[in-house]
């Protein structure tokens, strides 16, 4: 799709191509991975066709404007994939690199982030500490009508080691099955935002697992 936005096509030229044509195209820039690509050149002519249609001055304009979005967009996923490759160079020299790895789901990437913003784990007594320092805990209520599906994080901590962590989380309950067991059970406690709690508390079990590991200088082992 950004090809077709920063190449000489304008939506008229979407529009009146033939669909053979279209789906030549597609399969070409594609490099195989569209499924049915006749169908998707189907609906992309579809969605252009029914679209408000612009005179032409205009359409010049907002043709102009989206290629250069798309050229900018193409530019920075080229320089993510770049980052994401030094980011996994400079993260193998770090010892405790292997042990975060070691969990499914976690690559170089979030694995350098969170050891980045833990630092030494020894300056953290127990878990707990560890939780609190990424804003990954919750303030008892006083009152005799706690409930824990309703209680707000305290919103303090390295917003940082937070976010890392809970798209940690989120890749992990895909590939592993502890935690994607864990992630539904939690989901399914509550109708208020179920992904939302699941994530973070998902997230709270993985500082937990990576605490000990990392204390304990141990590789993760999946449950069989």
């Amino acid at each position: 799709m950004m090809d077709m936005l920063t190449e000489d096509l304008s939506t008229d030229d979407l529009a009146n191509l033939s669909i053979e044509d279209l789906t030549d195209y597609l399969s070409k820039k594609g490099h195989g991975r569209f499924s049915d690509p006749k169908a998707l050149a189907s609906a992309i002519q579809k969605a252009v066709r029914g679209s408000y249609r612009l005179g032409k001055v205009m359409a010049d304009s907002v043709d102009t404007v989206l290629s250069v979005y798309a050229t900018e967009i193409k530019t920075f996923k080229k320089m993510i994939a770049e980052l994401d490759h030094a980011i996994a160079d400079l993260v193998q020299t770090i010892p405790e690199e292997r042990i975060l790895q070691s969990i499914p789901g976690i690559g170089p990437v979030y694995a350098a982030g969170i050891l980045a913003e833990i630092g030494q784990i020894n300056r953290f007594d127990d878990e707990t500490k560890l939780a609190s320092y990424a804003g990954l805990s919750w303030r008892q209520k006083q009152s005799g009508n706690y409930n824990s599906s309703t209680t707000p994080l305290i919103r303090s901590g390295d917003n940082y080691l937070r976010y890392y962590l809970v798209e940690a989380a989120n890749h992990v309950k895909l590939q592993d099955d502890v935690f994607k067991d864990y992630y539904n059970r939690k989901y399914h406690e509550v109708s208020n935002t179920p992904h939302k709690r699941a994530l973070v508390l998902t997230a709270r079990k993985l500082i937990r697992v990576i605490f000990f590991l990392l204390q304990n200088h141990q590789i993760y082992e999946e449950r069989r």
